[in-house]
């Protein structure tokens, strides 16, 4: 017997037909004598959806309000999955995030998970009940609905599985686990099996769409081991947990890309202390995520500032930047929305010379001019032109020899989902 919280994402719950599946295999669960928790999404494009929605009423909604309009989403599939249950004999209770116990802090559309009050999850496990959550969204202590952002539903699912200390979180979705790198670019990607927190998060925060990243902080935070798989079929996926003695520690695990980030450059700051200080205060004021970031060299007393950005945060940082440019006497500013970012994450280069010289040349004889760059220990990660970024991605994958033999001839769309 176990204790087994379980998250399905949209193309999971798609459709009623897909909802009856995900019921049969947690009622199989709960016969085979685990106790069971399952976190869900909203049913496929819903999300999109209300947020078109939105967009038809006003192009600036208050933050509030899509909260109010996103969370109704989950809503739904919880309650036609725990119906599913009762219609196959078993007794099922669906929550909301409220109502399961998820506190946030007060920051709408991307909220994070201060608390989690598991004991209305506990008591209807102790009944013997399937408890049904739903992810993506929680509240903040005064009661206001928040959500957590895109891939919220991982994080709910983790912070669950902290809450009640299950054995496992199994994060369902439409691929079979973690790949060396996304199967639709990369046919030749193959699955890692385990793979440890530390590798997972640089994968997730540089491109990787399986796990969420905010999913794998929490899990590593807190111990839950995580179980990627396929709800499509019942084969083994990615165990992630933290790396001990008998995991293998290869140079290069896999092969990241993200074409999610825009390039913001100042030009012409004053070159004096304290000018970054007020250039990344002013962005983290205005709820701008910043990623890489470089300075040039001084000439005649100024530099530019360059640094990556995610796209969706461009109608903050563009107002922010603008007053950097007039406040601190900056030539002008520019935004690159045609940019990628591709990485290379492995435990293994730590004590392997000559990764980043490999990588490097690699991307010159693909034809890819490197237009930033930014490491830690266990990652390298350069700037591309967005157009280049796939043909960057397999060129790197097959020069780390992480080509599988069996090529992957077909996956499901998304790969990974909310």
């Amino acid at each position: 017997m176990a204790l087994v919280v379980t998250k399905f994402g949209g193309s999971s719950v798609g459709s009623t037909e897909r909802i009856m599946n995900v019921a049969r295999r947690l009622v199989a669960r709960k016969e085979a004598g685990d106790s069971v928790v399952a976190v869900l999404s909203a049913m496929g494009d819903v999300t999109d959806e209300l947020v078109s929605l939105a967009a038809a009423i006003s192009d600036d909604p208050p933050e509030r309000e899509m909260d109010m309009l996103l969370a109704t989403g989950e809503q739904v599939s919880i309650a036609l999955l725990a119906m599913a249950i009762h219609a196959l004999g078993h007794d099922a209770v669906s929550f909301t995030g409220a109502q399961v116990g998820i506190v946030t802090d007060p920051t709408h559309t991307k909220a994070k998970i201060t608390e989690v009050r598991a004991d209305r999850v506990r008591e209807a496990l102790a009944q013997g009940k399937i408890v049904i959550a739903a992810g993506f969204q929680g509240m903040t202590p005064d009661g206001t609905i928040t959500t957590l952002g895109r891939g919220g539903s991982d994080t709910t699912a983790v912070a669950i599985a902290a809450g009640v200390d299950a054995d496992v979180c199994e994060i369902f979705t439409d691929v079979d686990g973690v790949y060396s790198a996304d199967p639709r670019i990369c046919p030749a990607a193959r699955k890692i099996d385990v793979i440890s927190y530390d590798e997972m998060l640089e994968m997730a925060a540089s491109g990787a769409g399986v796990l969420q990243l905010r999913s794998v902080e929490f899990a590593r935070s807190h111990g839950v081991v995580i179980h990627c798989r396929s709800s499509f079929n019942d084969r083994l996926g990615t165990i992630v947990k933290e790396a001990d003695d008998t995991m293998e520690q290869a140079i290069i695990s896999g092969v990241t890309h993200d074409t999610s980030e825009a390039k913001i450059t100042i030009r012409d700051v004053p070159d004096q202390p304290g000018v970054a200080a007020d250039v990344f205060t002013r962005m983290a004021e205005a709820n701008v995520n910043v990623d890489m970031i470089i300075q040039n060299v001084s000439e005649d007393g100024t530099t530019d500032i360059s640094f990556t950005s995610p796209k969706t945060d461009l109608p903050r940082a563009r107002p922010a930047v603008e007053a950097v440019v007039r406040d601190l006497g900056a030539r002008d500013s520019s935004i690159d929305e045609s940019i990628a970012k591709v990485s290379l994450v492995g435990a293994g280069m730590k004590t392997h010379p000559g990764v980043a010289a490999q990588m490097f040349r690699c991307l010159a004889e693909a034809g890819v001019n490197i237009d930033m760059i930014s490491t830690s220990s266990i990652r390298i990660s350069c700037v591309v032109e967005g157009d280049k970024v796939e043909a960057a991605v397999r060129a790197l994958h097959t020069s780390f020899g992480l080509d599988s033999d069996a090529v992957i001839a077909e996956v499901a769309p998304g790969w990974g989902e909310e």
